[in-house]
Parts: C-alpha cells; sequence; structure tokens
C-alpha cells in the first residue's frame, strides 16, 4: 500500500485521505469470545464524488473490488460516485421507501438558516433522525438492502467491500452497527466505533458550519444533522428488538441470512488466537 494507506493497526483508526474523511476499516475490534475481526474486509466511508488524483491512487491501493452506494437516487444523480476502474459499483437504496424528510433534503435547509431552525429546532432534528434510524431497520427498502450487502459480503468476488452514504454516518452506521454485533463485538465499542464519526466527519465539515453562521444560523443546529448521537443508534437497536428480539433474529428473519450464513460471516470476518 502508498503512503496514505498503510493498513490500520488500532480499530477505528482513521485512513486519510484527503477526499473521503471519515473512511476507516472494520478491523480490529475484539469479540466477546476472544476473537478479533479481520481487517482488509470492508470499509466504511463517505460518498466519492470528489475521489481523483492521488486520492484516486491512494483509494485503489486499499484493493476495493466493491463499491456500495447506499444512498437515494437524488443524491446519487447530484454526486455521482467515482471509483478506480475496474471496481465493481451496486446501488443499495435503502431509504427508497422511507417517509419524511430525506437526506437530500436535509442537506438544503443548510443553506437557510429559518428554514433549519424550523425544521430542526427546539429537539426535531434527534427526534427527526431517531425516526430515520428506525425506518433503516425496519422498512422493506432497507431489509432488501442490508440483506443483498451482508449476502454478497460472503462472496470473495466481492471483497474488499467498500460501502457508504453520503456523509458514511446513518445508513453506514448502522451497517457497520449491526455486522460487528452479529460478529460478537461487545455493545460498548460497537457505539465506540460509531461515535467515531463525530472525530473523523465533523472537522472535514467545518466550512459548512461556517457558512450557516455567517448566514446568520446557529452552528450548534447543525450538530445533530451533521455529527452522531448515541440516542440514534440506540434507537435503532430499540427497533430491531422490538421487531427481531436479538441481532440474530434480525438477520435471520428481517435479512433471510440463516444461522448458517450468519456463521459463515463469523467465520469469514473473525480471526482466533
Amino acid at each position: 500500500m502508498s503512503n496514505g494507506t498503510q493498513p490500520p493497526t488500532t480499530p477505528g483508526a482513521n485512513i486519510k485521505i484527503r477526499a473521503v474523511p471519515n473512511l476507516r476499516d472494520l478491523g480490529g475490534w475484539q469479540t466477546l469470545d476472544g476473537g478479533s475481526v479481520r481487517y482488509g474486509l470492508a470499509f466504511r466511508g463517505i460518498e466519492l464524488d470528489k475521489l481523483q488524483g492521488d486520492d484516486m491512487t491512494a483509494f485503489a491501493n486499499l484493493g476495493i473490488r466493491t463499491v456500495y452506494d447506499l444512498r437515494t437516487e437524488p443524491e446519487r444523480t447530484a454526486q455521482p460516485d467515482k471509483y478506480p476502474q475496474g471496481v465493481e459499483y451496486i446501488v443499495v437504496d435503502v431509504l427508497k421507501d422511507a417517509t419524511g424528510a430525506g437526506p437530500a433534503q436535509l442537506m438544503k435547509v443548510l443553506a437557510d438558516p429559518k428554514a433549519a431552525e424550523q425544521m430542526l429546532g427546539g429537539g426535531k432534528a434527534v427526534a427527526m433522525f431517531e425516526h430515520g434510524y428506525r425506518q433503516i431497520v425496519s422498512l422493506p427498502s432497507a431489509l432488501a438492502g442490508y440483506k443483498l450487502f451482508f449476502t454478497d459480503l460472503l462472496s470473495e468476488q466481492h471483497r474488499p467491500a467498500y460501502f457508504h452514504c453520503t456523509t458514511g454516518k446513518d445508513r453506514t452506521g448502522w451497517g457497520a452497527a449491526a455486522l460487528l454485533t452479529l460478529l460478537g463485538v461487545p455493545d460498548e465499542q460497537v457505539m465506540q466505533e460509531y461515535l467515531l464519526t463525530n472525530e473523523e466527519l465533523l472537522p472535514a465539515v467545518q466550512p459548512v458550519f461556517d457558512k450557516f453562521a455567517s448566514a446568520g444560523g446557529d452552528p450548534e443546529l447543525l450538530r445533530p444533522i451533521l455529527g452522531v448521537q448515541k440516542e440514534y443508534l440506540e434507537a435503532a437497536f430499540d427497533e430491531m428488538r422490538q421487531n427481531y428480539g436479538t441481532i440474530q433474529g434480525y438477520f435471520s428473519q428481517g435479512l433471510g441470512l440463516d444461522k448458517s450464513k450468519q456463521a459463515a460471516l463469523r467465520e469469514l470476518f473473525v480471526e482466533r488466537g
């Protein structure tokens, strides 16, 4: 690997490619049974619309074979992914069936402090995202999308895989959290991995905060939509437990991955001793 794409040596370590902030390998996390998640199989990050030049080379050096785009059609149209030649590109629109404000709509209010206050103020943003996370777990389009993604991970031709939404925090965050939980990573470590987005993404979107402030808006209003909060992921897991009982139930009943496929994922992703 060339400089900038060295394999990480600590779980959750940021892989520094300027055009792809919030990029990290899911490997390194310890499991409850004494194993650890293998590096180099699944990477999470943001949209790839700015990937070019040296950053494209650095991304190519990760060896990724498949890009899974979890965004909606309007998001994909507005900022289409760029990726190295030969990489397979698969659309997984988990929010296709969603109701309420979509990600693209939320991004539009960033230019209008008055509209942002109306849509996001008074705790509305947190409530909106908690609802959104429940949809990420239980919408038919989400179940179909994550089923495709996790099933594909079992095939060597699709690995290493890169999966992303717009900023790599919500739809991507649930995909990472669900997989790590299935693999046996403790809940507190799964939450730690999820919250790393606040350290790795928020500095990269500081210009958005600054522009909003210069237009007369309160930057704190944007923190719930540009970052992540533990309440969001907790809402997703609550939805999962209400509908399926356990993570194994979610994978079997919700996604159609039976016990043998779940065992195959654990065998593939977890190294022992």
